[in-house]
């Protein structure tokens, strides 16, 4: 089954094909599209259709925020708020795409004042005060912008990203790392290869699945289920071993 549009798309169209046979395309068109890029799928939908005519089916893992499902990334803080706003525009007809996603973000986080958070995990504990704490399953938010260089689709874990907070100048020289590459070696950044997490913040805090915006919460369970999801991905990605599948099949 295909699913025509971005993270948020494919995680509507994905919750019908959990656990089943069926087999997950994607057409990316979204304004992100962060699991089109971790899987390499061309993003003019012309080439991303001959790139799925030959695709092989590989098994991916889900993410579980408070029960509900995430193919991407699901985290709470500054991301959190900027895709609540930049649902927002869009339901008040403003133009979406990735141009006003930048110019929304950077609105935001020339205000935003980092919160206090508690991260809980079976692989360690973080406690401070954080613009960003992301739960990657992919490799990237899209748009470029990679949070987990390393991360695998299959491997039964989630990496838990934290941006600490920094002043303003130090993030707008580290920015760049997000798409250039290097982003583990920013001084403020912090990732954990999870299997189960609670996260904890400032009372009730919005978060976000696959960029859509959730109601507040008071805490944010989150979980992986592994290879419950199959997905059409392009033969150069599934071949690559440097690729974000550790498993050489389905």
């Amino acid at each position: 089954m295909l699913a025509i549009g971005g993270d948020g798309t494919a995680n509507e169209v994905a919750r019908g094909l959990w656990h089943s046979e069926t087999v997950l395309g994607l057409i990316p068109v979204g304004s992100g599209n962060g699991l089109a890029r971790t899987l390499r799928i061309p993003l003019s939908p012309r080439r991303a259709v001959r790139a799925l005519a030959t695709a092989v089916a590989r098994r991916m893992d889900v993410g579980l925020a408070n029960g509900r499902p995430f193919l991407n990334v699901a985290g709470a803080g500054l991301d959190a708020l900027i895709g609540a706003e930049f649902h927002a525009h869009g339901s008040r007809g403003g133009r979406r795409g990735g141009l006003t996603y930048v110019r929304l973000s950077f609105r935001r986080a020339l205000s935003y004042a980092a919160e206090s958070w508690s991260l809980s995990s079976d692989a360690g504990d973080y406690a401070g005060r954080a613009l960003i704490v992301a739960f990657v399953n992919g490799r990237q938010y899209g748009g470029g912008a990679v949070l987990a260089p390393r991360a695998r689709l299959d491997d039964g874990l989630l990496d838990a990203v934290v941006f600490e907070d920094a002043p303003l100048l130090e993030l707008l020289a580290n920015a760049p790392r997000l798409f250039l590459g290097g982003i583990e070696r920013f001084r403020r950044y912090r990732r954990m290869a999870i299997s189960s997490a609670v996260l904890t913040g400032p009372g009730s805090f919005e978060h976000h699945r696959d960029g859509e915006p959730e109601a507040g919460s008071e805490r944010l369970h989150v979980t992986v289920d592994p290879r419950a999801l199959r997905v059409l991905v392009p033969r150069w990605t599934a071949e690559d071993p440097t690729g974000p599948f550790a498993q050489a099949r389905d």
